[in-house]
């Protein structure tokens, strides 16, 4: 019976540290997520780790983690591959490597991660394509600067407010629901727009902001629009907002972050004003040249209703384009025609890249961080959040004579991390000893093939767009399948996604999977109550999947995926998935997945660990890891959480709930897997399912007996725990599944 690594190579303590250290701050510790944004990516340095523990046992995981391997001849899968995170590093190793998502976005984004790129001839095509635009619409982005005079100062960001007007006397009302601009964290002072002429003032002391020193009226950190309602400073009728029809409500543009170049050597904090005469008359020529404009590339499609995309009609908002002003259509539409005339097919798919990548920062739905004094795109939550208080950044970005960049969401941003993501394949890398130390894992590189590469085996990445319920992957032909999955109804990928694949299938219009309107698809498996895809929908399809991978894993490999959810009944469709594919679930590993200060999860409670659940065909395990009473299920996360902790992970309560989740899935599986009966209907299944894991434990009183245990030892995992009637005895257990065929 073959040896099962993972379960005892696995390294808790260190890999937790590591991937903490990941999420903090990931383009550092794995670039090649700048390529472009895709949701929730799990830390490189995990399944690294995962990949590590199965396929090289000569040295402990914490040594091995630091050389460099080239696995050839292992083939791994990923059947939802999403942001392309076990493809590419497991592609770094040297493995052959197949993926697929029903995503077209998905399967074209892991395609540029991986895909080589001429370095040198793209960052020629993208100075180029820079330069055209300073040219054509720099200007647009210049300000008078009110410290120097300074004519040409570069502005970082105009603020725009929605103006309603009155139901009663047709006045335009500024729907403020503050007038802070900036908190005095990272400006010497609080900056406050004042609600009665729209002046700048500096401010102290927030709970004393005085008057404005240009009318005299009393400052106030409140602003008049509060939930849902707002009065008339003209009649004092209360209107409610949003009033719309067809049509979004309007902006008015209220206030200026500009750097000045000959100012800031000598000026502490950010440079703020107040739109001037000229910045008005800037906005008005973008808004005549757009109306000039016969759009090419600019996307007419009507915005489908769906989980998060409906909370946009709500505003009016029905179509793509609406969700741009003049000045930035003009900029992205001049851009699009520049990165179609590239002829070479790659540069020109970086920079089709790019674009689509640009949009999170360019859009009017896009926040201005008040203390952090930044844009925050689109996506900073997996949803569109629609404000009442809005940020248009500089398109084409700023940068210092030295090539340093100043703000975020440009043109300049998106090419430096496009190239530091290049560069990092080309020269993957690891960090030690806290950001301390880079080491280099000389002989690794991400990528399809290699300049100057002669003799040996060419690398296989093979990336299918389409669902992997339907794989078609020869029997015993997978050394392993690594992947992370839906987390059910957490984020609606293709509502998201379509923002960006409106513009980019019109950049690329002969791509393969480009050819639908939407990336929206049926049998996405997500929770979605617009669509009616509930939890029996994301168990089948979950079942089909793993019957797949099951059918073409060679026996005794491992199924890994990381998973967590805040709902237990999310967790059943796992049990049934990997049942009905006669896998046995031979561990739960704990490891920090999420930044506890992301803006979708801060404050919610939720989790920021995974569980990874490790499965399998047949193995030897040991038998006491699948005990059934609460004190003994409390003593395992005891030891998971005491494990974390050691690795510098601030366990939450919200955590433990999550490693009890998963740990009674797998125990219930292992409770069903003889008497489980994978062709009753699938309600019958989740029920047997949720009997079972009700038959073990309430996850309150499991929670309520937990204590950390601290690790003894590194590099051990074993689930075996020893009570103290039972020190020094270990049974283990040898199984074997019968592996189910995939369904027709």
């Amino acid at each position: 019976m073959r040896v099962m690594a993972i379960e005892h190579r696995f390294d808790i303590t260190f890999v937790a540290q590591l991937a903490l250290r990941e999420k903090q701050i990931q383009q550092r510790y794995r670039p090649y997520i700048q390529v472009h944004k895709w949701f929730a990516r799990r830390p490189g340095t995990l399944f690294r780790a995962l990949l590590l523990s199965e396929f090289v046992d000569e040295l402990p995981l914490e040594e091995a983690f630091f050389r460099s391997y080239q696995l050839e001849g292992i083939r791994i899968a990923d059947p939802f591959m999403g942001g392309g995170t076990p493809l590419l590093e497991a592609n770094r190793l040297g493995c052959d490597v197949v993926g697929y998502d029903i995503n077209p976005m998905a399967w074209w984004i892991v395609g540029r991660e991986i895909e080589r790129l001429d370095l040198q001839a793209y960052q020629e095509a993208a100075k180029g394509l820079i330069q055209t635009l300073e040219r054509e619409i720099g200007h647009l982005y210049r300000t008078e600067c009110v410290k120097c005079g300074m004519p040409d100062a570069y502005v970082k960001s105009f603020l725009w407010v929605k103006v309603q007007k009155c139901v009663e006397c047709g006045h335009a009302i500024d729907l403020f629901p503050g007038y802070l601009i900036s908190e005095n964290k990272r400006h010497p002072v609080h900056v406050l727009v004042c609600g009665s002429c729209g002046d700048l003032g500096e401010v102290q002391d927030l709970k004393y902001p005085g008057s404005c020193a240009t009318c005299g009226a009393s400052l106030s950190v409140e602003g008049p629009a509060k939930r849902g309602s707002v009065n008339c400073s003209k009649c004092n009728v209360t209107n409610r907002f949003p009033a719309v029809d067809s049509h979004p409500l309007g902006h008015r543009m209220f206030a200026i972050e500009y750097h000045c170049p000959a100012c800031k050597p000598n000026h502490k904090g950010r440079f703020f004003k107040r739109p001037s005469a000229a910045d008005l008359g800037r906005y008005e020529e973008a808004r005549k040249r757009w109306a000039e404009t016969d759009p090419r590339f600019v996307p007419d499609d009507r915005i489908p209703p769906g989980d998060e995309s409906t909370r946009l009609h709500k505003w009016g908002y029905y179509y793509y384009s609406q969700l741009f002003n003049e000045r930035q259509l003009l900029g992205l539409e001049l851009s699009c025609r520049l990165i179609a005339r590239q002829e070479n097919e790659r540069i020109k798919n970086a920079l089709a890249t790019n674009l689509s990548d640009l949009l999170r920062y360019n859009n009017m739905l896009v926040r201005y961080d008040t203390m952090a004094l930044k844009a925050l795109d689109i996506f900073s939550v997996h949803g569109f959040p629609v404000g009442l208080v809005r940020c248009e950044v500089n398109l084409l970005g700023i940068q210092e004579p030295s090539g340093k960049n100043i703000g975020s969401g440009g043109w300049t941003n998106v090419i430096e991390k496009y190239i530091a993501a290049k560069e990092y394949c080309e020269r993957p890398f690891e960090v030690k000893n806290g950001r301390k130390e880079i080491v280099y894992t000389r002989g690794e590189w991400i990528g399809d093939r290699r300049d100057g590469m002669s003799g040996g085996r060419a690398r296989v990445v093979d990336l299918r767009c389409g669902s992997a319920t339907e794989a078609e992957l020869e029997p015993n032909s997978l050394d392993a399948v690594l992947t992370d999955p839906p987390y059910f109804d957490s984020v609606q990928y293709a509502e998201l996604m379509d923002f960006c694949y409106a513009w980019l299938r019109r950049l690329v219009p002969n791509s393969p999977c480009f050819q639908t309107s939407s990336t929206r698809d049926p049998k996405e498996l997500t929770g979605n109550d617009t669509e009616q895809r509930d939890l029996l929908h994301f168990t089948e399809g979950l079942s089909k999947v793993f019957r797949r991978m099951a059918v073409a894993l060679k026996p005794g490999r491992p199924l890994a995926f990381t998973y967590h959810h805040n709902r237990l009944e999310a967790y059943y469709p796992i049990a049934v998935a990997l049942l009905d594919a006669g896998l046995t679930c031979t561990a739960t590993l704990p490891c920090p997945a999420e930044m506890g200060g992301s803006i979708h999860i801060k404050g919610t409670g939720s989790s920021i660990v995974d569980s990874v659940f490790v499965c399998r065909s047949e193995g030897e395990i040991d038998i006491d890891s699948f005990t059934s009473t609460p004190k003994a299920i409390a003593k395992i996360v005891s030891r998971d959480v005491g494990q974390l902790l050691a690795g510098g992970v601030k366990v939450s309560r919200g955590d433990i709930r999550c490693l009890i989740y998963g740990h009674l899935t797998r125990l219930v599986i292992w409770q069903l897997r003889d008497v489980w009966d994978p062709s009753v209907p699938v309600a019958k299944r989740l029920r047997s399912v949720q009997d079972a894991v009700a038959s073990l434990a309430s996850p309150e009183e499991i929670a309520n007996l937990v204590q950390p245990i601290q690790p003894a030892a590194r590099g051990q995992q074993d689930l075996f725990l020893e009570d103290d009637e039972d020190v020094g005895r270990r049974r283990t257990v040898s199984f074997s599944g019968i592996v189910r065929g995939a369904p027709v």
